[in-house]
């Protein structure tokens, strides 16, 4: 019994890795299509942008209902319920499939979201489905499979297994901690294999020279926790309210998406079209020194994600949200004359993406994994250990865990394994 569980998340973590890298494809390949788009003209957005949020919040609430947002709320849920059926309404087969088909047609006409978040949704969903082979339950198949769409989505297999205990999980189990390293290097095997072995944002090496430069660090991590605490703040108020924007995003959420898509076309257009999309490429540039970043990047990329994000079109924030830290970063280098300005942006990503999820440990290993760059490793601890003080005195819990809270407001503790958050209402709320 104990080598078919063993197996049983093996297989499941070759499943996410494969399906890993074909979203991956799908969702490069839909930014590439975008920006054809815009090489034919830079004001089709304006009319490209906001049928394409329509079109895909639409189809979630109809069709899709549960694959809002990054889907790591409705996993965060699902692993705290009991209930096989409300289980299934957030984490499924058919909710990864059109997961990954709406994520990639925001991507499409130009959504600032990201398809790493959406990963965490379809490890679980494939794991999940993997135990119905399997006669005995299995607690840990929702956690393993989403540490395994971590690690897969980025090819960063520790930051996978921190983020399941850290985020998802919030405990460490000894029981299924050796299964879900197990599910994790199936993945990331599996991606090795498919793509070769990379590092996301390439590999740089810069860091910080003399005591002058440290002062960056708590400009990074002091404003990274209040900018993300705000995004955080804001996109929650939308989700959960019932007033102002949020009323509109409820009453008519196709209109809203299309109003939403049209912020988001103006920002393209300030921004020189570099607000589009993940924002891998305009990170990858600044890191690489090919390509500084644009003066405004960091306020009117925020812009276009809480766009993106509040209206509900599945996407995640993941990598929308090292791309705004980096502008942050960008923003304090200003401040320093002869600082590794690269430097100085790994630590605005790790104080941004700490003040909006209020992971730490998370933040800053993965951004140590996703550029190698170990030479940063204790200024990036700094940063983030300043951002989740500074995020959580302005909002008590970060953007995740807040919007899982408000999905389980519906349902009875005696369907949860934990007394917390639950289940959806009938009517889809604004979910990232």
């Amino acid at each position: 019994m104990r080598w078919q569980q063993r197996g049983l998340f093996v297989l499941g973590g070759v499943m996410v890795g494969v399906v890993a890298v074909v979203f991956a494809s799908l969702a490069n390949y839909a930014q590439q299509r975008f920006e054809l788009l815009l090489d034919h003209g830079r004001f089709l957005p304006l009319l490209v942008t906001p049928l394409g949020f329509a079109l895909c919040v639409y189809a979630a609430n109809r069709w899709f209902r549960g694959s809002q947002g990054s889907g790591i709320p409705q996993v965060i849920v699902a692993h705290r319920l009991t209930d096989v059926a409300a289980r299934r309404r957030l984490v499924s087969v058919p909710l990864a499939l059109g997961k990954i088909a709406l994520t990639s047609v925001g991507l499409l006409c130009g959504a600032s979201t990201g398809r790493e978040g959406p990963t965490v949704q379809v490890g679980a969903a494939l794991m999940l489905a993997m135990g119905r082979l399997s006669p005995r339950k299995q607690p840990g198949l929702i956690v393993a499979g989403a540490a395994a769409g971590v690690a897969a989505a980025f090819n960063t297999p520790i930051a996978g297994i921190i983020f399941a205990i850290e985020e998802l999980a919030r405990t460490f189990e000894r029981r299924t901690s050796g299964l879900v390293v197990a599910t994790v290097v199936a993945a990331g095997s599996v991606s090795l294999v498919l793509v070769g072995n990379y590092t996301y944002f390439g590999t740089t090496a810069d860091t910080l020279h003399g005591a002058a430069a440290w002062g960056a660090i708590p400009l990074c991590g002091i404003g990274g926790g209040l900018l993300g605490a705000l995004f955080s703040k804001l996109l929650v108020a939308v989700a959960t309210g019932s007033r102002g924007l949020a009323a509109h995003a409820r009453r008519t959420p196709v209109l809203f998406a299309a109003a939403a898509g049209f912020v988001v076309a103006i920002t393209g257009l300030v921004s020189g079209e570099s607000t589009y999309g993940t924002g891998y490429s305009q990170v990858s540039g600044a890191l690489g020194a090919a390509a500084p970043l644009p003066l405004l990047f960091m306020p009117l990329k925020f812009i276009a994600t809480l766009c993106s994000s509040m209206t509900g079109i599945p996407g995640g924030i993941f990598s929308p949200s090292l791309a705004i830290g980096a502008g942050l970063g960008a923003e304090v280098a200003r401040l320093f004359s002869g600082v590794d300005v690269g430097a100085v942006i790994l630590l605005g990503m790790v104080g941004y993406l700490t003040g909006v999820v209020q992971a730490p440990i998370t933040a800053f290993v993965i951004v140590t994994e996703l550029t190698n760059n170990r030479q940063m490793l204790m200024p990036l601890m700094v940063t983030a250990l300043l951002a989740y003080g500074t995020s959580r005195v302005v909002s008590p819990d970060g953007v995740y865990h807040a919007l899982a809270r408000h999905l389980m407001t519906g349902l009875s503790p005696a369907k949860t394994l934990q007394a917390s958050p639950a289940e959806p209402s009938a009517r889809p709320a604004v979910v990232s």
